[in-house]
Formats: structure tokens, sequence, C-alpha cells
């Protein structure tokens, strides 16, 4: 039987979106609002949560499918040196953000921001496709680069590759990551199950940055319960291994999961107290890495990229 297949400009909510429909998956963008995936459906069922709206993006607050770059999570500090360059976050116009429990700079400086070009838009056999880019080069990242999304949709599954390329004569650091609300509205969060595949634990202090230990911690599937999250943790780099996939799911095996492939060693589980919703992060490098030197750096005529999958049963 012919799967149904489109890549197309729409409207979501007032904003110009582009969607990707392959089967019983469709996924919507919005490329003025960060490149935002807004929207994950999977046979009708919601998979990503927008929390308050569109709205929420375009203050700099994360919702849905979020981009975070140049760098994922928090800098325990307001400066860091990368590459040989001095950067001060403070004073800068617009102001970095700051999370609100720590006072620390945290998600980067490209979350609900134009500048977004979609680059193509088409279907390709069985899938649909989107490519955009877009410059980045900002005081408070002073590192000239392009970073690109290339997003295919087919086979109940949703694959994102970011990468970055230096279009400057400097090495740019690489710290960035994507922060999936996912949600199962058909059962209460604590009826979820995590599954998750033997890890590493890297443990955080109160303010949420790794403090440089770390415990092994084996397989789970386990329903959540009351139980919250928001633990760093590096789950190798094997490109295309389902056995690193990280998912919540229900008692009759819908859910969905989010698998990192290569480029992305490290996941954020988040889930936080009383909310329908909670995130599987994929991350390039670990909390902090600009500040203690852990970014991998990507020199000028090179590029690095980072696929993760978003995989709906």
């Amino acid at each position: 039987m012919t799967r149904h297949v489109r890549a197309e400009e729409v409207g979501f909510r007032g904003e110009p979106a582009v969607e990707l429909a392959s089967g019983d998956l469709t996924a919507t963008f919005l490329p003025g609002v960060g490149m935002t995936g807004v929207s994950l459906r999977h046979r009708g069922r919601e998979r990503l949560h927008l929390r308050d709206g569109v709205e929420v993006l375009r203050s700099g607050r994360t919702a849905a499918l979020p981009l975070l770059a140049p760098w994922a999570n928090r800098l325990s500090r307001w400066s860091y040196e990368a590459a040989g360059v001095a950067v001060d976050l403070t004073g800068q116009s617009p102001p970095v953000r700051t999370d609100k429990a720590t006072g620390l700079p945290i998600h980067g400086l490209l979350v609900g921001q134009p500048g977004w070009a979609v680059d193509r838009l088409g279907t390709d056999g069985d899938a649909a496709t989107l490519r955009a880019s877009r410059p980045v080069d900002d005081p408070a990242f002073p590192f000239p680069h392009t970073v690109t999304i290339d997003v295919r949709v087919a086979d109940d599954r949703m694959v994102v590759a970011t990468t970055v390329t230096p279009t400057g004569d400097r090495p740019v650091p690489v710290a960035f990551g994507w922060h999936p609300y996912l949600c199962l509205p058909e059962a209460d969060r604590s009826a979820w199950h995590l599954r998750a595949p033997a890890r590493d634990h890297l443990l955080l202090d109160a303010q949420g940055i790794p403090t440089g230990e770390r415990v092994a911690v084996p397989v789970e599937a386990a329903p959540l319960g009351n139980r919250t999250y928001d633990d760093l943790y590096e789950v190798g780099d094997a490109p295309g291994a389902d056995g690193r996939a990280l998912a919540f799911a229900l008692d009759d095996g819908t859910g969905i999961a989010m698998i990192p492939g290569e480029g992305f060693p490290y996941a954020q589980v988040w889930v936080p107290d009383g909310l329908p919703y909670a995130a599987l992060e994929p991350m390039a490098a670990p909390t902090d890495a600009l500040v203690t030197g852990k970014a991998p750096l990507v020199a000028p005529g090179d590029a690095f990229t980072a696929t993760f999958t978003l995989a709906a049963t």
C-alpha cells in the first residue's frame, strides 16, 4: 500500500509553519519562532507539549521541541573561555536568558528567535524532509558558524540531524542540545513507564552543575509514579543503536522514545513535579561544557553533526 507523504507550508495558530507527514506521523515546525518543532502527532495523538503556546517560545522560554544552542542547560558562571577566546555574558543586548531557580545563564541564544531560512522542503520516497539553516555570530558566542537542521519523517520516526559549520577563522565549540517536551495525554503521568539503558549518571550539585562524580546505573523500566528527575547521563555514542533509547511508554506499549545517535553521547532526563509533560534531552556535550572546556571544537573547513530520533509506538 502506498504511504501518504507530504511536505508543505501550512499555518499553525496564526504562524507560518512547515509540516512533514508520512503515514501515521506528522511533524510541524515554526521557522519564524526558532525553527521549533511545535507538534508531533502519531495516529492523531500529540506527543509534544507546547505548554502555554507559541508566546512561551517568543519570550525565550522553552516548549515543545526547541533547539538549545549554542549551549544546552546551565553554565556555572557568567563568563567562559573557549578556543582561546574569553567571553563575558553580562550586559549583553538582548540579555542572555537566566534560569530563575539558580540565576545562571541557560539554554543559549536561539530559543524562539527568527533568522531561519527553509532551504529545502520536499519528499523522498516514503519520507518527508526539511532542511533549514541560520547564521550565528553573537558577542555572547563570538564563534561565527551556520547551524543547519535536517529533518526526516518516515516509518513512525522523526530523525533530526543538527550540523555546525564554522564560517570564520575560529574553531567553534559544540555544546548544543534539544529539549523535547514529551507527553502521553491519554494517561496520567504517574502511569508512564520510564525506559532507559544502562548508563553513567553524572552527579549534579544543587545548581544542576556536574560535580565530576559518576555512578553506573542499570537498565530501567518502571512506572514513574511520583518520581521526579533533573539528571544528566552519559549514554555513549553508537550511531543508529536503538538499545540507547530512552522512552516514556504506557502499559499497552504506546509511547515515545528518544534515541540519541552519533554526536549525542549525553542525555538529560527532566521530569518536573506535578506537570503533564517530561523531557528526554539529547546533548552534544555535558552541562557547563563551555566553562569546563569539555565542549568539542570543530575547526574551520570542517563540520560537526549530531543526530537523534523521536520514535512513536
